[in-house]
């Protein structure tokens, strides 16, 4: 069957037309949409949105938070055989140019007046943009812009041409093939402009089936869709695998009340990257540190507890009728509340990806009872190539290939994969394509790895970053800076991480403390600040972080690998590394090289073994203000140990 995802809607509105397909929490009142409603609403727009000129195989835009009309739009857009491209909608007017200007796109709907606002200014660079159409239209009533339209008015004017042409929403749907291009994507860009990632209808059914199979999700699975739909992660989630599994998908009030909405809704399927688990830990440290010295002492003890026992009991093996009892009480008095706290009291199957997440926090959530696992994955791969089976959850892998999937590791130790779910191609870039496409039909991934004794996928960093300390005590050792960053942010004081050492001789690194959890910190202690800059060059903040730093030397002494990418000095940055900014891509990757050549003056100082460092730095407000943040920064040194091995 040539199965698209359209097709999939058509056929759970027949098989089950009054279940709930999507719920939406609107002025906090959850409102469910049943598949039936959906697929009506779907024809309605794709009858809207031909009448607009929409063609088969043209783009269409679509920018905004996960709403259910605009998961219709992107079904209706597919339906006519036209190809949906999400972007980023914190992405600013500038950013939103080149893709649109790339895929020649005409049309674009949008959520609310913020991105009305940004399409606009968009259309001034970019005139060929004819018809925006808007889902709220808070605010937008006294706008007098041609081509500018709500969604309603589309529905509108589809629901009559729909009466007058019965037949015709049908028979497109069932024009559609598999290899048909059902979406693109673009990459971050982290090195220049953004690709657009290529992806059939059948290459991303295949992989969600392949996901869907692997954990047996069913129709009564529960998901909460909060991260952004422009990201392939989110769209395999809550739009690929929704339509093959048939579950319900659920979209918060706001981000302002996503926590809130997950503790209402307990997902039973739950997906994030490992920033959004940290700043989960983060908030239970701080409410501990709040707590009572009585509840911080069981917290303590039964958190010994959980870390020994808790992922052997996840993991299947026995643990002994003492601990059993133990946890038992554990789970009573600590983790059933704190997995409440956090909304996972429903979840069976949690994943975690985007990038490598610290063993440590990973620990904490199996520990606690959560079934967290790991999977590894890329745009251009339609996110599954490998998972971690239920009894298989380690830190330091990211799981077996899945259905489909053959992986090779190259000369250099660069992964290679072979799958259903590969890209087309980058679109209307052939060069790109060829880069990272063989002619028998391996991927170059760009990461290094290795398949370990167990056949789980083992990833160290990205090939280009993976380097070597040059002089010193630990000449020609390896650098992985990925590695020491992520298990710099375990800790909960610390946000982000910038590490540099390859082909120098020794490591350093820039650090942004958590806000939130280093002002709870020094509040406690009575130490006063004045905003986050000030608050970043305190004494006592560096001796924190300090600890924190050291604390990773002496893990990273231990491990044979990578004992030579102890840091030997850091320092705490004055502001936040921010996307507006250019720091971070909009997935919140570190723009390593981009940060380097911005703060060279503190790269420069933290290897030429200065104590302070005055910088000024241009910053980007949320109303698009420019204006400057300046401070002297302290550099501080951290003790390193001997490697283990050596000492033997």
């Amino acid at each position: 069957m040539q199965t698209t995802f359209p097709k999939l809607l058509i056929k759970h509105a027949a098989e089950r037309p009054e279940a709930a397909a999507m719920r939406e929490k609107e002025y906090g009142i959850w409102q469910s949409i049943s598949w039936q409603e959906m697929a009506i609403m779907v024809g309605h727009i794709a009858c809207g949105l031909h009448q607009a000129g929409l063609k088969r195989g043209e783009h269409m835009v679509v920018v905004g938070s996960n709403r259910p009309r605009l998961y219709a739009t992107m079904l209706a857009a597919q339906s006519l055989g036209a190809i949906p491209v999400p972007l980023y909608q914190d992405a600013a007017a500038a950013e939103c140019v080149f893709p649109m200007t790339n895929a020649e796109v005409r049309l674009c709907v949008v959520e609310d007046q913020e991105q009305v606002d940004k399409m606009l200014e968009v259309r001034e660079s970019y005139p060929a943009l004819e018809h925006i159409y808007f889902d709220n239209p808070r605010g937008l009533r006294k706008y007098d812009e041609p081509g500018l339209g709500s969604l309603d008015e589309l529905l509108a004017a589809g629901e009559a041409f729909s009466k007058q042409h019965p037949h015709f929403y049908k028979e497109q749907v069932e024009a559609g093939t598999q290899e048909d291009v059902a979406a693109m994507f673009f990459t971050s860009g982290t090195t220049g402009n953004p690709k657009g990632v290529v992806h059939t209808h059948g290459t991303l059914i295949d992989r969600a089936q392949a996901g869907a199979e692997f954990d047996h999700l069913t129709s009564n699975e529960d998901v909460l869709a909060y991260l952004p739909p422009a990201w392939i992660g989110q769209n395999i989630f809550s739009y690929a695998q929704w339509l093959v599994a048939g579950y319900v998908v659920n979209c918060p009030e706001s981000m302002a009340t996503v926590t809130i909405d997950l503790k209402e809704i307990g997902p039973t399927y739950y997906f994030a990257p490992p920033r959004v688990f940290e700043g989960m830990l983060t908030s239970v440290s701080i409410r501990m540190e709040d707590a009572s010295s009585i509840k911080r002492s069981i917290y303590k003890y039964f958190m010994r507890l959980a870390k020994e026992v808790g992922p052997k009991r996840m993991d299947g093996d026995a643990i002994g009728l003492f601990n059993s009892l133990m946890y038992a009480l554990g789970n009573f008095f600590v983790f059933a509340p704190l997995r409440n706290n956090l909304g996972f009291s429903r979840v069976r199957v949690a994943y975690t990806a985007g990038e490598a997440i610290g063993p440590d926090l990973f620990t904490f959530f199996r520990s606690i009872g959560v079934n967290l696992k790991q999977l590894y994955g890329s745009t251009e791969t339609a996110v599954f190539v490998c998972l971690q089976p239920d009894n298989q959850a380690r830190a330091d892998t990211v799981g077996v290939p899945c259905r489909g999937v053959e992986i090779k590791v190259a000369d250099n130790g660069e992964i290679l994969v072979k799958s259903p779910g590969l890209l087309k191609g980058y679109y209307k870039n052939p060069e790109a394509t060829a880069e990272v496409l063989t002619a028998d039909g391996w991927y170059h991934t760009s990461d290094a790895g290795f398949i370990d004794s167990h056949g789980h996928l083992k990833i160290i960093d990205r090939v280009k970053d993976v380097g070597r300390i040059k002089g010193g005590s630990n000449d020609g050792a390896m650098f992985a800076p990925k590695y020491v960053e992520n298990k710099l942010k375990f800790f909960p004081h610390i946000k982000e991480v910038v590490a540099y050492g390859d082909q120098r001789e020794k490591v350093c690194v820039m650090i942004n403390i958590d806000f939130d959890a280093v002002g709870n910190w020094a509040e406690r202690r009575n130490l006063p600040y004045a905003g986050y800059t000030d608050l970043a060059q305190k004494p006592e903040v560096y001796a924190l972080i300090k600890e924190c730093v050291e604390q990773v030397n002496a893990d990273l002494a231990v491990d044979v690998l990578l004992a030579g990418s102890q840091v030997s000095r850091f320092l705490v940055l004055h502001k936040e590394l921010d996307a507006d900014d250019g720091e971070l891509t909009r997935t919140n990757k570190v723009r390593r090289g981009f940060i380097a050549e911005k703060y060279l003056p503190l790269v420069d100082a933290l290897y030429g073994g200065l104590t302070t460092q005055f910088i000024e730095t241009v910053v980007k407000f949320e109303d698009g203000r420019s204006g400057s943040v300046s401070a002297t920064l302290n550099i501080s040194d951290a003790q390193t140990f001997v490697p283990v091995k050596a000492a033997a």
